[in-house]
């Protein structure tokens, strides 16, 4: 008999009471291979719950991923993600390490792990088959029964579970899971949580960690006290004090106590330690640089080593006198200026809209070198969400900071102390936990000293807010959306009022200083989008191409067509053909007017890329097979194409682009934009219309670039609510051309 034999009962259960049982059978001999079991009984319990909850597991479904759903923490009772996240730990030392885990640890795994289980019992039970006991109880005598012949293995054991998913339970019980009566925590629970978090930073217990110090002068009538936990530096002298409290206090209570302790100390050693405040559940910290706040963990003791280095050496940021050969413009000094004022306010989310054109990666590199001269920062996280752009990241910071190290995370996993690592989010989230060296785990929370996101917004936040949650680090966050358009979330995530940026350099400043160009919209009209087509209302000759186009064999004609029969209908090569009519004919050009400019049409993915080639090389033979190229990631070299489309005098002029051209690319030659898909992120909008706004010099006929022409036929522009400068098409337009445009338009706003 086992503790966990009561869940056979169920057999949508299986998943975890297997590997639960299984651990109870070889502790008696092998602690370390029953923690392993018991890790992966809660893996198993949290997917049970995340399909009974039709929670969407995402990319990863791994147990750190599993626990810090967001939705899981509004499902489970308070503290037990906690108890959960203690197992994580737990399993991850007995798997990734030769160390023995001590009995008493295996055996708080089996009560929280007990106590979860029994909690999934109490709120998914059947109706019909009702598994819970409000009396049961944990029987740790059990676990001290000998297993019989059991061969001592690191591996888990093996169950008989199914490997298909078990359906959801039908007829659940009615209970209410906030209801479920919690086991209290006691004080050893407590410090196996503190002890724990300070092994995962890498201290060590009685050597560079001490235990109930005592501490003097006090005012105390004793005129001493003790110190929980503190923490030494290499040279002997104390880095932190940890103020441990019950799992129920208020982490306030011990707020004043710690003071005191480090007023102390600090009488005695001469530097003031970082205090943390932490009962096992939520740990803060209070580092005297800036207020009081919520880490993840503890800090390391290279952490620690490193924010008392910077603190002996740290220098005023204003006024800020940052390299001009970095980033020299007024108004990218103006950005630096105003997060180092920010800074020293001790303020640590700052928010700068800057065009796409006006140099946002310059400016956050010229405001890394300042404070690294300044000695505020040494470790900075540069993030991006996709990994061209962290390639071009890397780039721009090798050339404007030789003197710092740069790795590529997604690329190179090789250098990840780099000073300036640059990263996807996705890639720095997997690396956390799994990236050390000699001295322990690299990616700490106190690792970097400053986070910089590029195209930063709240659906960002929203996907890897763990990241942001994780690392304690002051954030700057990077964006072309203007401040107008930018969401308020956004807004509420760096801590600022709707509309009011740390800084901001629009489009318009750009023009009006002569560093970014502007553009023309060329669009026509939006009646048959709002209305359909009436047959009544079209002009003589409008009438003849609408009885060619829609009368059917018997040659009835429909009265209106709707949006819903054009989606059916007008998706062809024949609306592909009449796109590239407009553009050919009404593009801006070059030489004297002989060669369409440098232009992207942005397709909505590799079909439809490949259509629109074999349209244009249809209608334009003449032009060869490089002047219209695709440039997408199923190219076999984007990376020469781009290379060969940013270059004026090399081919192709029209690069058809799914995705890839979107962003980051600095092609100052392009002209004209045509934006043939539906574009539903505001940011990325935003970007698509930067590809054009940057400044080149004798472009058209020895003249400079003046402006560049957007086309939209999806009418992004109207979705967007934004529309400041609309322009005519040179010369007139066939009405039938304006008929299949304006179809078009409807046909792929109805399919995006």
């Amino acid at each position: 008999m086992w503790n966990f034999d009561y869940l056979k009962q169920e057999p949508a259960y299986r998943g975890f009471t297997d590997p639960a049982i299984a651990a109870e059978k070889v502790y008696f001999i092998d602690p370390s291979s029953s923690l392993i079991n018991i890790r992966k009984a809660v893996e198993q319990g949290l997917r049970f719950i995340y399909r009974q909850e039709d929670i969407p597991t995402g990319e990863k479904d791994n147990l750190i991923s599993l626990l810090r759903n967001r939705e899981l923490g509004s499902i489970l009772p308070d503290g037990m993600i906690y108890d959960l996240d203690i197992i994580r730990m737990l399993g991850n030392q007995a798997v990734h390490t030769d160390k023995t885990v001590e009995k008493k640890r295996v055996l708080q795994a089996f009560l929280a792990l007990f106590e979860f289980l029994d909690w999934i019992a109490y709120s998914y039970s059947r109706a019909d088959n009702d598994v819970w006991d409000p009396d049961r109880r944990f029987n740790v005598d059990l676990l001290m029964q000998s297993p019989g012949s059991v061969s001592r293995t690191r591996e888990p054991v093996k169950t008989e579970a199914k490997s298909e998913e078990p359906p959801k339970l039908p007829d659940l019980q009615n209970r209410k899971k906030e209801d479920y009566p919690l086991a209290p925590k006691e004080a050893e629970t407590r410090k196996l949580y503190i002890d724990l978090m300070l092994e995962n930073a890498g201290w060590k217990k009685d050597t560079n960690w001490l235990e109930e110090v005592p501490v003097s002068p006090m005012p105390t009538k004793s005129g001493k006290g003790n110190a929980d936990y503190v923490l030494y530096g290499q040279d002997g002298k104390p880095l932190a004090i940890l103020e441990a409290k019950k799992t129920t206090a208020d982490l306030a209570k011990g707020r004043q106590q710690a003071a005191l302790y480090a007023d102390a100390l600090e009488k005695q050693y001469g530097h003031r330690p970082v205090i943390f405040l932490s009962n096992g559940v939520e740990t803060r910290i209070v580092d005297g640089e800036y207020p009081e706040r919520k880490i993840a963990d503890v800090y390391s003791p290279r952490d620690l080593d490193k924010l008392f280095n910077l603190r002996s050496r740290k220098q005023h940021l204003t006024p800020a006198h940052s390299s001009d050969r970095i980033a020299g413009r007024y108004y990218q000094k103006q950005a630096i200026t105003a997060v180092c004022e920010l800074l020293e306010r001790k303020k640590r989310k700052a928010l700068l809209v800057m065009a796409t054109g006006s140099g946002k990666t310059r400016t956050a590199a010229a405001l890394i070198d300042w404070l690294v001269q300044k000695s505020w920062v040494r470790n900075v996280l540069f993030l991006a969400d996709r990994k061209m752009l962290v390639s071009q990241a890397k780039a721009a910071m090798e050339a404007n900071l030789p003197d710092l190290s740069v790795t590529n995370l997604c690329e190179d996993k090789s250098n990840p102390d780099a000073r300036i690592v640059v990263s996807t989010y996705q890639t720095i989230m997997n690396c956390v936990d799994t990236t050390s060296d000699t001295s322990g785990r690299i990616f700490t929370p106190g690792h970097f000293d400053l986070i910089v996101c590029d195209e930063v917004h709240r659906s960002i936040y929203n996907k890897y807010r763990d990241i942001f949650n994780y690392f304690d680090a002051p954030m700057v966050g990077l964006t072309a959306t203007p401040k107008e358009e930018v969401d308020r979330n956004t807004y509420q995530l760096f801590e600022l009022n709707d509309g009011n940026p740390t800084f901001a350099y629009s489009l318009e400043d750009g023009v009006k200083d002569h560093y970014l160009v502007s553009y023309e919209t060329v669009e026509t009209g939006t009646k048959f989008i709002q209305e359909g087509i009436h047959f009544d209302d079209l002009t003589e000759a409008e009438q003849e191409d609408y009885e060619e186009r829609f009368a059917d064999e018997n040659g009835i004609l429909p009265e209106k067509i709707d949006s819903t029969e054009l989606n059916k209908t007008l998706f062809n090569r024949d609306t592909i053909r009449k796109v590239l009519g407009l553009l050919m004919e009404h593009g801006l050009h070059v030489d004297c007017g002989s060669r369409l400019g440098k232009t992207i049409i942005f397709a909505r993915n590799h079909d439809h890329a490949e259509k629109i080639l074999e349209v244009f090389h249809q209608e334009y033979p003449e032009l060869g097979n490089d002047f219209a190229q695709i440039i997408d990631f199923q190219a076999y070299d984007p990376e020469t194409l781009k290379r060969s489309f940013a270059d004026p005098d090399k081919m192709p002029q029209i690069a058809i682009s799914v995705d890839m051209l979107d962003t980051g690319v600095d092609v100052p030659s392009v002209l004209n934009l045509v934006f043939f898909k539906k574009v539903l992120s505001r940011t990325k909008f935003w970007q698509m219309i930067g590809r054009g706004t940057r400044l080149c010099e004798g472009l058209i006929d020895g003249k400079n670039k003046q402006k560049f022409l957007i086309f939209d036929f999806l009418n992004n522009f109207e979705f967007f609510r934004t529309n400041p400068h609309p322009a005519e098409p040179s010369g007139t337009v066939s009405v039938q051309s304006i008929i299949f445009a304006t179809l078009f338009r409807m046909t792929w706003r109805l399919q995006a």
